[in-house]
């Protein structure tokens, strides 16, 4: 291998899906994303369901997020404008760093895919206890759409000229220069 070239390396990701009327078995877009980030070499470090309801929500994201061995959060559903729709609520408060950019890519793909109805998404990620956590609308289409045009290639330590993988270990270094951790 030459100094250029890097090795891939596997992250834990955990998969939440925001619902108040799927199974795990009838899980689409969960499924869309456990097969997609085992499919590139990654592990699934757990997968969940929970009700549309920001505090459930919240819980959840925020547990794995202050566990070290998870890596990156992706939650799916919870994202349009109905009353049910409380996944953003529950997550932008949390946000230490918003990720605007990714809100305005996941709808540049989308809009080459479902045309002018990307409007109805609120798809937002950002940087919770120095975890990253994407979410991302609850067809399986859209988590195909994220995952495949940015989460894959950001998600992998490979990709140039920058990804995610090579700042994950300074994300909390504003904790560290304070004295406390993530």
């Amino acid at each position: 291998m030459s100094q250029t070239e890097r090795s891939f390396i596997p992250l834990s990701i955990a998969v939440l899906t925001v619902s108040d009327t799927r199974s795990i078995e009838e899980d689409r877009s969960g499924a869309t994303l456990e097969e997609r980030l085992r499919g590139d070499g990654h592990r699934l470090a757990d997968r969940k369901i929970v009700t549309d309801d920001v505090e459930k929500i919240r819980e959840t994201v925020t547990s794995w997020c202050q566990d070290p061995a998870i890596d990156v959060v992706v939650t799916t559903g919870g994202t349009g404008f109905t009353g049910r729709d409380v996944t953003p609520e529950a997550l932008e408060p949390q946000f230490e760093k918003r990720m605007d950019g990714f809100s305005a890519i996941f709808h540049r793909v989308s809009f080459e895919t479902i045309g002018v109805s990307t409007i109805q998404s609120r798809a937002t990620g950002g940087v919770i206890a120095a975890t990253f956590v994407f979410v991302l609308p609850g067809s399986p289409g859209a988590c195909r759409d994220a995952w495949d045009h940015i989460l894959s290639p950001q998600l992998d330590y490979r990709h140039k000229p920058c990804n995610f993988v090579e700042i994950m270990p300074r994300l909390d270094e504003h904790l560290r220069r304070q004295g406390r951790s993530a």
